[in-house]
């Protein structure tokens, strides 16, 4: 089988520096790198790394190509990435000596993906396909709608949070993965918890606690592997990508999980983002 994902691409600019700045300050960087990034290419990077059959779909502009390449060489089919007049897609990340983040977007041709390119791409899905989306594009509606009409099953990573787009993605979702800050967000904005959702699925990621696997009134707990982090920027979607991953191989949902989580786990050792995701070998092989 395979995923299409619907998903963000960005060039991500990552400073170094001693601690997040606040209102009004000014801080020298300690190293400046340079990566490719976006929720979605990281999620379609973890899917390929993981084994799976990832296909993307997403705009660029014309200074693309070298992520096109990029993305080629890592396994993921990009013949479904437009190219827009809007320049690509960039974040400016700061990441602290503790490895917290701080992400500014300018989401440029990430919204400004076509709905020819959508319908295009899922005309070759096949039932029992997986669709997986987030919040940094354009048409996450109209493509899960279009895939549940399909018979495919739909994810949805509801980042970066925004209340109105997760209300409307809410009804065609099979699988919702988010923070427990965006779940207490989806809270005040609902009022409903992870177990009142209308969602069959429903994982809230805790960070160095681990995360939550609901379903209705069911919630399983797993911990997580502690390590030293020296950079969180990633993590949650490579988790994500591999959780699909394992799921698209026929894992069942704990198996699935638990690979997901030493595949973050070791994500937060390195620096940087979809350029270190780690591969299937890597993450059998970790030992913490």
């Amino acid at each position: 089988m395979a995923v299409w994902n619907l998903g963000s691409i960005n060039e991500d600019i990552v400073y170094s520096v001693p601690h997040i700045p606040g209102p009004g300050e000014t801080l020298a960087a300690t190293e400046k790198r340079h990566y490719l990034g976006g929720k979605g290419a990281n999620m379609s990077v973890a899917l390929a790394r993981s084994g799976a059959q990832v296909k993307h779909i997403g705009a660029l502009g014309a200074d693309g190509d070298w992520i096109v390449l990029r993305l080629t060489e890592m396994g993921v089919d990009t013949r479904f990435i437009a190219r827009t007049a809007q320049g690509t897609g960039h974040a400016v990340i700061t990441v602290d000596s503790n490895g917290e983040n701080a992400i500014t977007l300018w989401p440029g041709a990430n919204r400004e993906i076509p709905l020819e390119m959508l319908q295009s791409a899922l005309s070759e899905a096949r039932t029992g396909d997986l669709f997986v989306t987030q919040n940094e594009t354009n048409m996450q509606e109209e493509g899960a709608r279009i895939a549940r009409d399909m018979g495919l099953s739909v994810a949805y990573a509801a980042a970066p949070f925004d209340a109105a787009a997760t209300r409307a993605m809410l009804p065609h979702a099979d699988l919702l993965v988010l923070n427990a800050v965006e779940a207490e967000q989806l809270r005040e904005a609902t009022g409903q918890g992870p177990s009142d959702l209308p969602v069959r699925d429903v994982i809230v990621t805790l960070g160095a606690r681990g995360c939550d696997w609901v379903r209705g009134p069911d919630i399983l707990h797993f911990d997580a592997i502690p390590v030293t982090p020296v950079d969180t920027t990633g993590a949650g979607d490579t988790f994500t990508g591999y959780l699909l991953g394992g799921l698209d191989r026929g894992q069942p949902m704990p198996q699935a999980i638990g690979q997901a989580i030493r595949a973050a786990a070791l994500m937060v050792t390195r620096k940087g983002t979809a350029d270190v995701i780690p591969d299937l070998l890597e993450v059998q092989e970790f030992r913490p």
